[in-house]
């Protein structure tokens, strides 16, 4: 089992920035892939980005790279995704999310991420 809880949503300007955390707990954290996915009012959850269980390798849907950086702490049990530039259509909830398959084998694939978080809402101002 792991628990996530996600914080650092709020509101702000297109352009703006934020810092969204993920704290994990139960079990080892550097034995599960993470993710962070959104889902944005009347849209289904999509993918934005995901990390190796050592952090070395990550991945970022086509929307967000250039603009979002995921990263983890496997010492403090924590993950984060800042985001830079942001725009109106960032605005969502934000989850993040943790499997125990590889990178490789789940990148986006959002069914094969066990745990989620209750999320936290992004909200971005034109």
């Amino acid at each position: 089992q792991v628990q996530l809880v996600e914080s650092g949503g709020g509101l702000v300007q297109a352009g703006g920035s934020l810092r969204l955390s993920c704290a994990a707990s139960g079990r080892t954290f550097s034995s599960v892939t993470t993710a962070w996915f959104r889902q944005g009012p009347a849209k289904e959850r999509e993918f934005v980005a995901a990390i190796s269980r050592s952090g070395e390798i990550t991945y970022y849907a086509d929307s967000v790279k250039g603009r979002f950086t995921m990263s983890r702490d496997n010492a403090k049990n924590t993950m984060w995704l800042q985001l830079n530039n942001l725009k109106p259509e960032d605005t969502a909830v934000y989850y993040c999310a943790a499997g125990l398959r590889r990178i490789g084998d789940v990148m986006g694939i959002k069914n094969s991420y066990l745990y989620w978080g209750q999320g936290t809402q992004v909200t971005v101002s034109s």
